[in-house]
């Protein structure tokens, strides 16, 4: 596992047009050059989605999208932040007071997430200022991480103005725990895959020590995200941190049934290891100990032996104490079936069969079923999304990121691409409003990209 920081990079800026308008606007914004850049990109995750922040590996790449940051240390301790998208208003805050407001789950917020959280991890007071152009081409609220690589943006940008140095691992777990203080109970996919991928490959993330694999993708293959235009907000719905507490309460459940320490338990992934078996004995533990039918709080706290207020004070967070039903077996059957066909999807693209692309697409099928119908994180656009991908020769489609809005990934055979984007244009994109999004943003092939970068003026 590679110890080294994000890498530096001198470039010419003339001769990249994205950086060089971003020099043009900063100059014009603050009357001055920016001293450095930083990229982040967003990912798509192929498979394993919702599992991370029960201990599960997930397999994601980056994208070509990415957050990019021009940069100027000041010396006075004001932080501005300004963002090329007229629609994010500008922001400016002192360094040495940051505070970040949950209920409302503004742009600058991701920013300043990214910020604290170098800031505390180097225990630091009396910090600089600077000011700060954001630019991003990921398509926001659309399941390809915008905020995740906004505060892995913001972490690399505060390490450098710092002259600090952290391994990439080291960012990555920052930032993932930092992206917290937004509210969201993410499980630290996104900000890995923002720092530790490298161009060319998707990446196997494992968790609990954090570290990332190769995982070669088949060359006679592409991903196509499609975006559903359905936006789905993290930050400002409770449906991520419901099941992220549903997952927690099956643990616990499973854990107690098992006769194991339920109370010190978390995620799901600790009660295989605790027991010792195998993803699919894990599924037959949960026939066996979990009924289909919702549980009640009160019905959880008589399994446990606790009471409503132990339930609502030591194991419910803030925002899913008011929830009155909770879909235990149905999620635990979805996380443990879909971490075992991450290690499926790893195995296949291994072993290169002549039928890769159809073994992958049927993964990736059962994937995005199991988060319909187990999970509950899809939506009506999705599943449309998805079955007009599956009908326009993809062998594979489903939804990625949070769900519930968002975009689809598809394998889609190379030589099959341009039918498979007119195909999916047409039927999805021009029978309705929908043609009113970007183009671009809406329905891409994508490879695997690189990680977070700094550029230098050469």
């Amino acid at each position: 596992m590679t110890t080294e920081g994000p890498a530096t990079r001198r470039v010419q800026v003339a001769e990249h047009p994205r950086l060089l308008k971003l020099k043009e606007m900063f100059n014009s914004k603050f009357g001055s050059i920016p001293k450095f850049y930083v990229r982040a990109p967003g990912r798509v995750n192929i498979i394993g989605e919702h599992i991370d922040y029960c201990g599960y590996s997930v397999l994601p790449m980056a994208v070509e999208q990415d957050m990019l940051i021009a940069v100027e240390p000041v010396k006075t301790h004001t932080l501005q932040l300004a963002n090329t998208n007229p629609l994010y208003p500008d922001f400016s805050t002192s360094a040495n007071n940051i505070q970040i407001d949950k209920t409302k789950p503004f742009w600058h917020n991701y920013f300043l997430c990214g910020f604290k959280g170098i800031q505390e991890h180097f225990g630091l007071s009396n910090l600089t200022g600077m000011n700060c152009l954001v630019d991003g081409n990921i398509p926001p609220s659309s399941g390809l991480s915008s905020s995740s690589a906004l505060v892995c943006c913001a972490g690399l940008v505060t390490l450098t103005v710092l002259g600090m140095n952290l391994s990439k691992v080291e960012l990555a777990e920052i930032c993932a725990k930092s992206e917290r203080y937004i509210g969201t109970e993410g499980g630290g996919m996104d900000q890995s895959i923002s720092f530790l991928a490298e161009e060319g490959t998707a990446k196997l993330i494992e968790f609990s020590p954090l570290r990332a694999t190769d995982v070669k993708l088949p060359s006679g293959a592409v991903f196509v995200i499609a975006n559903s235009c359905v936006e789905m907000n993290k930050a400002a719905t409770s449906h991520f941190n419901t099941r992220v507490m549903e997952c927690r309460l099956a643990a616990k459940l499973l854990a107690k049934y098992k006769s194991l320490q339920w109370d010190k338990v978390l995620r799901l992934e600790e009660v295989q290891t605790e027991l010792g078996i195998s993803l699919e004995e894990m599924l037959l533990v949960t026939e066996d100990a979990l009924h289909s039918e919702p549980y009640s709080p009160e019905e959880i706290c008589r399994c446990l032996g606790i009471s409503l207020e132990e339930l609502r004070t030591q194991i419910l967070s803030p925002n899913t104490q008011d929830v009155l039903i909770f879909k235990l077996y149905q999620r635990a059957k979805h996380v443990y079936s879909e971490a075992a066909r991450v290690l499926q999807f790893k195995k296949i693209c291994e072993e290169a069969p002549d039928n890769i692309v159809q073994l992958l697409g049927e993964l990736m099928n059962q994937s995005h079923r199991s988060c319909r119908d187990m999970y509950e994180c899809s939506c009506p656009e999705l599943d449309q999304l998805v079955d007009i991908c599956r009908k326009s020769g993809a062998p594979g489609s489903r939804l990625t990121g949070a769900g519930w809005g968002g975009c689809t990934v598809s394998i889609v055979p190379a030589d099959k691409l341009p039918s498979f984007l007119a195909n999916v244009q047409e039927a999805y994109y021009q029978r309705s409003d929908r043609s009113l999004a970007p183009e671009k943003q809406s329905l891409f092939a994508t490879k695997p990209g690189g990680g977070a970068l700094v550029f230098l003026e050469a």
